[in-house]
């Protein structure tokens, strides 16, 4: 009496994990990204692997974000089935920037009329990074005779809105404001009288 007991043959997955690139740089106003990726653990057999990866993320402000795998296609001699695939997130990292900008006040003078001097304008010297925008506040008046500083009270530079000042350096220089004396002529009449007379 013969008793057949069948086995069993077992395949299991193949198991690889695929990372996402990391990447960094100093701020520039443009955005990071990196859309490549690595094998960093397991293996395909043979001549199998993925057709594509596709990588999203992207920072432009200073900090941190993940860089991430979103999807993936096989070759067409590779077969899911056979394959575990895990995915692991990258980093994308901007770095505060340096940039050297230097804000100069304006100057003016004017001779004495009564009313306020003032000038709000600026010169700028230096570059500011891609998409930044920068706002300037200057204050200073004078109204007699003299001089007084036309100040740079504040410097603000954004991009989309959100404050990016951190990734300069500014030199703020003061304007000068100068009132001048006005000129006054006077001129006294001529008169004539004939000897003896009373003075005009």
């Amino acid at each position: 009496n013969i008793t057949k007991v069948s086995g069993t043959l077992e395949i299991t997955k193949r198991e690889v994990t695929i990372k996402a690139n990391s990447e960094t740089k100093v701020y520039d106003g443009t955005p990071l990204t990196a859309d490549g990726y690595e094998i960093v653990s397991g293996s395909f057999v043979g001549e199998e692997g993925f057709a594509s990866v596709t990588v999203e993320g992207s920072q432009t402000l200073v900090g941190t974000s993940d860089n991430t795998i979103k999807g993936y296609t096989f070759k067409d001699n590779t077969k899911a089935i056979n394959y575990n695939v895990i995915t692991q997130k990258g980093t994308l990292t901007v770095t505060k920037a340096a940039v050297e900008i230097t804000i100069t006040a304006d100057s003016a003078t004017k001779v004495y009329d009564g009313t306020p001097l003032t000038a709000n304008d600026y010169e700028m010297t230096g570059s500011l990074l891609t998409g930044d925008e920068i706002e300037v506040t200057v204050s200073g008046t004078i109204t007699d005779v003299g001089t007084a500083a036309n100040e740079i009270t504040e410097v603000k530079i954004t991009h989309e809105g959100t404050d990016v000042t951190e990734n300069y350096n500014i030199t703020k220089v003061s304007g000068t404001l100068e009132i001048t004396k006005r000129e006054v002529t006077i001129t006294v009449d001529n008169k004539t009288k004939v000897y003896g007379t009373a003075d005009p």
